[in-house]
């Protein structure tokens, strides 16, 4: 699913990455812990091909992400990898439904066809109430729960989550943890998920730790 072998990374004379090898499972859940300052999210935008490395190759789904154009990669970014934030990232102008449906749009499938999967998505994230909502009126846990239904959207074959129950309560943050579970088991999805929660770490599949840019054996 997603294999790293040698990943490096600086910004000016700091290495926040020293060589990170990885291999991730198709339908693992994983938890990436450590202090901050480690690389966590460094290696998780990496991951998302948000940003490069300065050495090292990165493969997802067989792909090798550096042989890709800006444009291809792009395009394969948008249907290969899902994104859920701390702070949802959603847009404030649009509705539920047309925040959810934008990835599809992007990928330029029919806009029928992008809503009835993005209706389909909310319902079974038991939103379909709240698609006409915009993200000033709904709850901290609805809006996380429409940025997942967005990555969901495109079908991916991974989702990466950068401390995606660090802004919620309790009881939502449970729910969000349950959530993953079960689109793991219903959708046969794999998720990489940074966090600092130790109790969503515990649940997942395999924990990786890091410190100071290296993944602890």
């Amino acid at each position: 699913m997603i294999k790293t072998e040698g990943i490096t990374k600086s910004f000016g004379s700091l290495q926040v990455l020293k060589g990170i090898d990885l291999v991730i499972n198709e339908g693992e859940v994983v938890s990436i812990v450590g202090p901050s300052g480690a690389g966590k999210t460094t290696l998780l935008q990496i991951m998302g091909t948000l940003d490069t490395p300065d050495s090292g190759k990165l493969f997802i789904n067989g792909t090798e992400t550096a042989t890709l154009s800006d444009k291809d990669l792009a395009t394969f970014r948008n249907k290969n990898i899902g994104f859920i934030f701390q702070f949802h990232q959603l847009l404030p102008e649009f509705t539920a439904l047309e925040n959810v449906m934008i990835p599809a749009l992007i990928a330029r499938r029919k806009p029928g066809e992008a809503e009835k999967e993005a209706k389909e998505i909310l319902d079974f994230l038991n939103l379909s109430d709240r698609i006409t909502h915009k993200p000033a009126e709904l709850s901290g846990g609805e809006k996380q729960r429409v940025a997942v239904a967005r990555a969901l959207i495109n079908k991916p074959a991974v989702i990466l989550a950068d401390e995606p129950s660090g802004s919620l309560d309790t009881k939502n943050r449970e729910e969000l943890h349950a959530l993953f579970f079960q689109l793991r088991d219903q959708m046969s999805q794999t998720f990489v998920i940074v966090t600092h929660d130790e109790q969503l770490a515990k649940d997942t599949d395999r924990i990786i730790h890091m410190k100071d840019g290296r993944v602890l054996e």
